[in-house]
Formats: structure tokens, C-alpha cells, sequence
């Protein structure tokens, strides 16, 4: 099993800026990728950020340019670094790691509010 929890998230203005931080504990071996997903209300859970085990990165064109997604793994760290916020990057925003063959693991999500 692999146990994910989100912080960082809160209310900030447009234009602001949050850096959520996942801590990745438990049976972490063979984790092949890890992502951000957000689900806004009444919309669909979608994917912002993946990085793969060789620290590949992709983006959702929403937030390409704005967010970065990172790994350390030393730590068992997953980071979302995200700028120039906007209202519609309001969400649930959710940790996800994969592993080949296994059902993917979340965390239980953190808040994210954008002010305009």
C-alpha cells in the first residue's frame, strides 16, 4: 500500500501563488509515476501534472507555464508549485502515484480557492 497526503492549499488572490506538497509513505518501491489531478465542483476529476520515474513531465495546456510539478524522491515528496493563479484553477486537488498493475493510489485532497 501507498499512503499520500496533500497540503498546502488555502485561499489566495488571482494572480497569487501556492506550492502543495505531497508526502508519499508505505510500500513506495516500484512507484512508476506520480500527478497532480484537481476536481472543481461539478466537474470531472482531470489531470494538471505528471512526472514519470525518469522525471518526465506533462502538463495540461490549462496550466502550462503557471505550475510546475516536482519529485524528491530522497524525501518522498511530491511538489506542485503553482503561479499567477487564476479563479478557475479553484479545486479539490488530489495526489496520485501509479504502479504497474495496481489500481492508483490517492490522497484526500486539498483545497484550493482562487479569489478575483
Amino acid at each position: 500500500q501507498v499512503q499520500l497526503v496533500e497540503s498546502g492549499g488555502g485561499l489566495v488572490q488571482a494572480g497569487g501563488s501556492l506550492r502543495l506538497s505531497c508526502v508519499v509513505s508505505g510500500n513506495t518501491f516500484r512507484i512508476t509515476g506520480m500527478g497532480w489531478y484537481r476536481q472543481a465542483p461539478g466537474k470531472e476529476r482531470e489531470l494538471v501534472a505528471f512526472i514519470n520515474s525518469g522525471g518526465n513531465t506533462s502538463y495540461a495546456d490549462s496550466v502550462k507555464g503557471r505550475f510546475t510539478i516536482s519529485r524528491d524522491n530522497a524525501k518522498n515528496m511530491l511538489y506542485l508549485e503553482m503561479n499567477s493563479l487564476k479563479p478557475e484553477d479553484t479545486a479539490v486537488y488530489y495526489c496520485n502515484a501509479q504502479k504497474l498493475f495496481r489500481t492508483p493510489y490517492w490522497g484526500q485532497g486539498t483545497h484550493v480557492t482562487v479569489s478575483s
